[in-house]
């Protein structure tokens, strides 16, 4: 089985380093194509207005100076010789839940891979103490991942879907079991808007997001990871809504 990695969180990420052990649980062709910054939030963009520059590390190891999708798309389209049987993008080091995977490089870059017929998976580490960068720990996915992952290589995934999974912020040991979820929603007034003054006087902003703790119905993923879950949430690219769909036909069409 050949495998592509990629994620959000650039090349050298430490969530990237657990992926590749995971991964190599799995099979020994593992190729990876990833971003050479962090790229967090760029949700499904693709670079337009400047060139992509790539460098190459090791045989099967590369790094893009642009998005996650940039990277999928190089690794499909110019590096592979043949198209990998599974996609890979993690570990990210946060959460990726509910109306964020929207924002996120992680999920868009497993939706790439989606659009492109392989079957695709996202994997993010959820973190209880903020300001912790690089030491975010990672155990709860390295010890978990292999068991979540196993499972979904059997199933047959429809088309233009992905699975999304999301490890708590416990030790491996904690860790309850594995739910599988639908997609939470977050209380949108959780976000923050960070004003400060540069060394030059100038103000800025950074945007920010607190706590994970809202979410609208049961079997969410929201609601596995407070209980301490592994959440499992299948998702799909056609955004469609149907009973809106029907009601605009007889708008316009009726």
């Amino acid at each position: 089985m050949r495998i592509l990695l990629t994620n959000d969180d650039g090349i050298h990420a430490p969530g990237l380093e657990v992926l590749e052990r995971i991964a190599s649980r799995l099979s020994d062709d593992i190729w990876i194509c990833a971003p050479s910054e962090e790229q967090s939030g760029a949700g499904h963009s693709l670079t337009l207005t400047r060139p992509v520059r790539l460098r190459q590390h090791d045989a099967r190891r590369f790094s893009v100076a642009g998005t996650p999708t940039d990277a999928v798309t190089m690794a499909l389209k110019r590096l592979m010789p043949e198209p990998p049987d599974l996609i890979l993008s993690g570990v990210n080091r946060g959460a990726n839940l509910a109306d964020d995977v929207t924002y996120s490089g992680t999920v868009s870059a497993a939706f790439e891979g989606a659009m492109a017929g392989i079957r695709s998976i996202a994997l993010s580490q959820v973190y209880a103490v903020e300001g912790q960068g690089d030491k975010v720990p990672f155990e709860a996915a390295a010890h978990w991942g292999e068991a979540v992952l196993k499972p979904l290589l059997g199933v047959p995934f429809a088309p233009r879907t992905l699975v999304n999974i999301n490890f708590p912020a416990l030790p491996a040991e904690d860790v309850k079991g594995i739910r599988v979820t639908r997609q939470g929603f977050h209380d949108y007034a959780r976000g923050s808007v960070v004003e400060g003054t540069d060394p030059r006087g100038f103000p800025y902003f950074w945007f920010g997001l607190h706590g994970i703790e809202h979410t609208l119905g049961h079997e969410t993923d929201l609601e596995a990871i407070a209980d301490g879950y592994v959440s499992v949430t299948p998702l799909r690219l056609d955004l469609t809504h149907e009973e809106s769909f029907t009601a605009l036909k007889g708008r316009y069409e009726g």
